[in-house]
Parts: C-alpha cells; sequence; structure tokens
C-alpha cells in the first residue's frame, strides 16, 4: 500500500474517533455545568472541557468568553477550529474521497452522509435543543461508520491502518478525559468522595458510556479508583487504555508480519503494552495518577510520530 493512501486511512480513523469524543465531551459537560455554582461545578466546566480537548491555547486566541455558547460552537462548528466536530468530519471526508476505492460502498456512505448532515447546521449553533440533536447524530454517524467498516472491508491494510488511527486517538482522548476529572474539575475544598465527586466520576463514567460495565464488572459504588481501574488497565472496556493498546499492537503485528519488517512504532507500542500489562492501579495511584496519565500522552503522542515516520511519510 502507497503511505500516502495508509496516511488517509489511519487519518479518518482518527478524525471520526475524535468527532465522537467531542461530542460526547460537550453532552458531560453539559451535565457538570448544570451543577449549582454553589456547589461547585458549573465554574470551570467549560474550561475543564477545553483542557479535555486540548483546545485552551486555541480557544483563548479567539478571544472569546469561556461559557457553554462560546465553547459549544468552537467545539462543533467553528471552521477555524481544525478540531471542531464539523473540521473532523470534513477532514475525514476529505481522506475518503482521496481514497475512495479502498473503502467498500457502505463506509464511504457512512463518512458521506455524516459530513453533509452536519454541514447542514452551518457555522452557528440556533439553540440548545438543535446542538442536542447534532451531539446524538454525530455519535450514532460514527456508530454507523464502525459498522459499515466492520462487516464490509477485508481485513487487510485498509482495515488496519483505519483501526490504528481509532485506537491511538480513543487512547489519548480517554487519558486526557480522567487526567482532566482528576486534577481540574474538583474544587479544593470539595472532599474526594463526597457528592460532588461521585457526580463527576459517574459523568466520566457515562461520557465514555460505561456506567452499566462498571456496575457489571464491580457491582460496587461509584469509587474513584475503580474507575480509574476501568479505564486504564481493565481490558474488557474497550475505551480503556489497556484494550486500547491490545488493538494499537494488534494491527501493528499485522502490519508487520504482512510487510515482513518492524520498526521503531512496533517496539513503541509493544513497551506502551507491557507498561499497561503490568501496571497495577494501587501502584499507578501511588506513583502519581497525573504523572502517569501526563506520561502516557506524552508516550502516545510519540507512538503516533513514530507510526507516521514509519508507514505514512
Amino acid at each position: 500500500m502507497l503511505s500516502r493512501t495508509a496516511g488517509n486511512l489511519y487519518w479518518i480513523g482518527r478524525y471520526l474517533e475524535r468527532a465522537d469524543f467531542s461530542a460526547r465531551l460537550i453532552e458531560a459537560t453539559q451535565r457538570l455545568a448544570a451543577l449549582p455554582s454553589s456547589y461547585g461545578g458549573a465554574s470551570n466546566a467549560w474550561e475543564s472541557a477545553l483542557a479535555a480537548a486540548c483546545q485552551i491555547e486555541a480557544f483563548a486566541a479567539t478571544g472569546m468568553a469561556v461559557d457553554e455558547h462560546e465553547v459549544t460552537e468552537f467545539l462543533t462548528l467553528n471552521a477555524g477550529n481544525s478540531s471542531s466536530i464539523r473540521s473532523c468530519l470534513e477532514s475525514a471526508r476529505s481522506n475518503a474521497r482521496a481514497v475512495r476505492t479502498a473503502l467498500t460502498e457502505e463506509a464511504w456512505e457512512a463518512i458521506n452522509t455524516a459530513w453533509l448532515e452536519v454541514s447542514r447546521y452551518g457555522t452557528h449553533l440556533s439553540s440548545r435543543e438543535t446542538l442536542a440533536q447534532m451531539i446524538e447524530y454525530v455519535k450514532h454517524a460514527v456508530a454507523a461508520f464502525d459498522g459499515a467498516a466492520n462487516r464490509t472491508m477485508l481485513r487487510g491494510d485498509a482495515f488496519w491502518f483505519l483501526n490504528l488511527g481509532a485506537a491511538i486517538e480513543r487512547a489519548d482522548n480517554s487519558a486526557r478525559l480522567l487526567d482532566v476529572k482528576y486534577h481540574l474539575l474538583l474544587p479544593r475544598d470539595e472532599p474526594v468522595g463526597g457528592s460532588l465527586d461521585y457526580f463527576q466520576w459517574t459523568t466520566i463514567l457515562r461520557t465514555v458510556s460505561a456506567m452499566t460495565a462498571y456496575r457489571w464488572v464491580y457491582n460496587d459504588s461509584v469509587k474513584p479508583w475503580l474507575v480509574a481501574d476501568l479505564l486504564i488497565v481493565n481490558r474488557q472496556l474497550p475505551r480503556s487504555l489497556a484494550a486500547c493498546y491490545d488493538e494499537i499492537l494488534r494491527h501493528l503485528d499485522l502490519l508487520a508480519s504482512n510487510s515482513g519488517r518492524r520498526g521503531p512504532a512496533h517496539r513503541l507500542a509493544t513497551a506502551g503494552h507491557a507498561k499497561l500489562a503490568g501496571g497495577n492501579i494501587d501502584a499507578i495511584f501511588a506513583f502519581g495518577l497525573h504523572e502517569f496519565l501526563t506520561q502516557f500522552i506524552i508516550d502516545n503522542n510519540r507512538l503516533g510520530e513514530a507510526i507516521a515516520e514509519q508507514y505514512l511519510f
């Protein structure tokens, strides 16, 4: 496969995963911001959303106020934000058009339809109801593409690069979401394990559609260390860091076996996989959850760069 084609497929996976995460993040932030300001949840919820999306500096450059309307428009329809939902779907569609023959008809139609539907919203949100409709549509559209790709694409290079990009992006998003909750959201005068802390962790679980999974796995009330355990080292949850690295390593192994070559990307993925496989949540908390997640994000970005150098240039 040509490196340009591989790059297009890899970034389709990343852009769609990013669009889905932004939709879920906005939905979760609305719940957090709905808390009374005296309860501590409303004041920094939208700033935390920007931090989770790694968009604080980009948003600050616009000069807009950090409030619900401005932040939601920036994360959804702002054409100047390369990571907005609109921009992600546009970029995914552009990449898909470039490799149209590598995708099945069903996969292409899922991307194309998603872009056409979201583009109809224009560049401004008319109401919260409109935002809610768009958020639901984006989540269903990305799921529709996943279903189309998994049901119709051959298990070969195209499918592997597509899913490799999605797994890299998903790992980054899960780590950032956890770090924002642990490091930024809880007010300093609010006790860990208090009612606000419980509500925020529950919201994080709902953001990644893991509330039911949590109850099945732990059969316990929501506890910070158990949520972290589920989202970091529990391989049963598709969005956990460990599950993402299972998928990353598997797809890199398949690509290596197909080409007969391994490189720096495979070594970095193997090291990251081993670190998660050998870790336990007590050791991670002893080391420092924020420190662990910060290093994970750095290492994950380094892996993404290695994949680009090895396969996409």
